[in-house]
This record gives C-alpha cells, sequence and structure tokens, in this order.
C-alpha cells in the first residue's frame, strides 16, 4: 500500500462547506446547522454531514496498489483491493451515525465535561454501499453465523490508516464481536459509496466500516486492515474512552477496566426547527426533529409537550416520502432515525420539550444530571427548547 498522510500542519485538508458550525478547526470536527440538517431531505447530504476527526484527514494517493489486509486467528491471510470488494454482491444500508458525544454541550453545562463540544447535530443518515463484512470474512474461511474462528478469533478488529496522538501516534482502531460481523441481518459493511458517490475523504476513503445501530465510533474510517483477535481491542478509544460511568465517577477515581465499551446508543431525540432559547409570535407553532435508536429498534413513539412536560401530544413521524413509517416494519429503514412533527397554539413563555420512545419501550431520561459522565456521552436526556413570545404593543 501506499499512503500520503495530511501533514502535521493541516494544509492538505479536504475543502468543506462553508455553513459547517466548526467546534475544532485542528483536527476539525464539526456539524451542520439544526435547520439544515432536517430541512435538506431524510437522507443527509454528504456536505451537511458532521465531520468527526482526531488528526489531518489521511490522503490515500495511490488506489490502484491500495489494499486491505485480513489477518489474525484465520486459517488463510488475505489482501483485497477495492476491485475485489466491488466484485462481492453490493449491499446497501440506510444507516444513522452518531457519534457518542452529540449533545454533549448541553451535559456540559450541568458541569464541565471533557471532549468536542458537540451541539444536536453530530449524526447524520446516509444510504452506504458496499460489501458485507460477512462475505469478506468468508473469503478467509469463517462462516456465517460464526461466534469463534478454529484458532480462537472472537472479535473483528478494524485499523485505520489514520494516526492519532491519542493512540501515542499509532492508529485508530475499534472491534466489534465476530458473531456481529458474520450476521448478515447485523448489515455491518465495507462501505465504499455513500449516498451514491464514492467516499470523500473526510468520510473514509477509499473505504471505511459501516456498523449500524452502533456509536460512531466503531464504524472505523480509512480502513487499512481487518484482524480477528481473541479479546476485544486494547486500542485507548475502546478501554479507554466511550464508556458509560455514572455521574459519582470522577477523573480521580475513575476505572476504565469496570465498564465495557459502548456498543449501541440509546434512544435519542432532539427538536432541529427551534433554538435552545427561540423568540416566536403568539400562534401556532410547528416543531421538527429526529428520532432514533441503536440496535435496530424502531422509534414507536415521539411525545412532545408545548407545556413543559405537563401534557404531551404524540407527534407524526416519517422517513420515506409517500410511505407510512411503521416502526419494525420492512417497509421501514430499522437502521435509520425518523423524523417529526407536531404542533399546537402558543400564547405565552413556555418550555418545548421532546422524548422518544422505541419498540423496546426504552424512553429518553427526564433530566441530563441523572446521566451525567465525565467524558459527556450519550446525553439522551429530554431535549428542551425555552420559547418566548413576543406580543405586539397595544
Amino acid at each position: 500500500m501506499k499512503f500520503l498522510r495530511g501533514p502535521s500542519d493541516y494544509s492538505q485538508e479536504p475543502p468543506r462547506h462553508p455553513s459547517l458550525i466548526i467546534n475544532s478547526q485542528e483536527p476539525f470536527n464539526a456539524e451542520p446547522s439544526r435547520s439544515a440538517l432536517i430541512s435538506s431531505s431524510y437522507v443527509t447530504p454528504v456536505d451537511l454531514f458532521y465531520k468527526r476527526n482526531h488528526g489531518p484527514v489521511p490522503i490515500v494517493d495511490d488506489i490502484e496498489r491500495y489494499r486491505v489486509s485480513i489477518c489474525g486467528l484465520v486459517e488463510k491471510s488475505m489482501e483485497l483491493s477495492i476491485a475485489d470488494m466491488k466484485k462481492l454482491p453490493k449491499h446497501i444500508v440506510t444507516a444513522t451515525l452518531q457519534c457518542a458525544g452529540n449533545r454533549r454541550t448541553a451535559m456540559s453545562k450541568v458541569k464541565t465535561v471533557k471532549g468536542v463540544g458537540w451541539d444536536v447535530c453530530a449524526i447524520g443518515n446516509a444510504i452506504w454501499g458496499g460489501a458485507k463484512l460477512a462475505d469478506v470474512l468468508e473469503l478467509v474461511g469463517i462462516p456465517n453465523l460464526a461466534s469463534i474462528t478454529p484458532l480462537g478469533g472472537k472479535h473483528v478488529e478494524f485499523i485505520s490508516v489514520d494516526k492519532c496522538k491519542e493512540e501515542n501516534g499509532g492508529p485508530y482502531k475499534a472491534s466489534i464481536p465476530l458473531i456481529q460481523a458474520t450476521t448478515s441481518d447485523s448489515e455491518v459493511i465495507l462501505a465504499y459509496e455513500m449516498n451514491g458517490e464514492p467516499l470523500n475523504r473526510d468520510h473514509g476513503y477509499p473505504l471505511r466500516v459501516i456498523v449500524p445501530g452502533v456509536i460512531g465510533a466503531r464504524s472505523v474510517k480509512w480502513l487499512d486492515s481487518i484482524n480477528i483477535i481473541a479479546e476485544e481491542c486494547q486500542g485507548l478509544f475502546m478501554q479507554k474512552d466511550y464508556k458509560m460511568f455514572p455521574p459519582k465517577i470522577n477523573w480521580e477515581n475513575i476505572d476504565w477496566s469496570t465498564r465495557r465499551p459502548q456498543m449501541d446508543f440509546p434512544v435519542q431525540s432532539a427538536i432541529c426547527s427551534l433554538e435552545d432559547v427561540t423568540k416566536v409570535k403568539p400562534g401556532k407553532i410547528t416543531v421538527h426533529g429526529y428520532a432514533v435508536s441503536g440496535g435496530g429498534r424502531g422509534i414507536e413513539r415521539v411525545d412532545v409537550s408545548f407545556d413543559g412536560g405537563k401534557t404531551w401530544v404524540e407527534a407524526s413521524r416519517y422517513q420515506k416520502t409517500g410511505i407510512p413509517y411503521v416502526a419494525d416494519d420492512k417497509s421501514s429503514d430499522k437502521w435509520a432515525w425518523v423524523l417529526f412533527k407536531a404542533e399546537a397554539e402558543i400564547s405565552e413563555n413556555t418550555e418545548t420539550v421532546a422524548k422518544a420512545v422505541d419498540i423496546a419501550a426504552n424512553v429518553q431520561p427526564e433530566n441530563v444530571e441523572y446521566i451525567w459522565n465525565l467524558r459527556g456521552i450519550l446525553n439522551t436526556s429530554w431535549h428542551r427548547i425555552h420559547i418566548h413570545t413576543e406580543h405586539p404593543d397595544n
């Protein structure tokens, strides 16, 4: 393989949409505005999809020589080119990716946390195309539904071209259980397309992993190798980050080994048509937003309150135009968000609140204080908007 990594001064970063809200410049981390996220379409345009990086964006400068190696506890190792990947059946999956730190800024208002200060838009929904990981693993002798290889492999580790300071200059890496990788219904893919076009550099060109229903940190970009291992990945982002701790844990008493790496993301929703504090004229108000749950769990209900949680209305939910959304139905995209809409008459200052319920009856917690954690991940508390009505002068 031949790679050229962007220099330390970030001089070869790719172009980005000028409307993105930049949360950190180096490395580049940015999200769209709330209104842009949901106003475009059910499928998020590539240039408005949130950008999450740990360093300069890698450059693969010789696609003809690019290979992904599959090695480790397998009976035969293999290297595959993009052309090889495209010889396998192409699988299309519509899936929402969400950074575990989505809505971190609101959590930090309770007590400061460490991490990129995301609003509610570190999330996006795309149509991914590529080869199923289960099909790729069959090429090295690992059958569908295998949970262990003859040599003792139980996990699939994805290693990136990307080198990051958190790994002391080593590669970014993460893993998933082998049984998840070999289960076709999990729809884990090695993606070379996003919304019908080749991946761009920000989103993992030329090849990335998509693990639907799981926090974005496991969908490794700029894939270099796939390693079949006996234990889960020992990289920093698996072992000393992206774990959910209770509010009592701080940086002095934390023991990372007491928690498992976070995989599925919990049920989540956010209002995107309004800012945290919004001024409106008395009358009808319409709110729009998104709701999503991990693990392929559909959204059974989105409740919206226009009086701070005293009373609730059920929002309408939708995905694709012209097709009614039914949670857990074959006509719906199980790994993707739903968009919602609710309206009411407003005559005075109030608080508008949204909460979602998934098909397993999981519901968002009422208060962020209950789920505060030192890394500021998984803020899935009720999303609250303060409405100030502007009455005309008499």
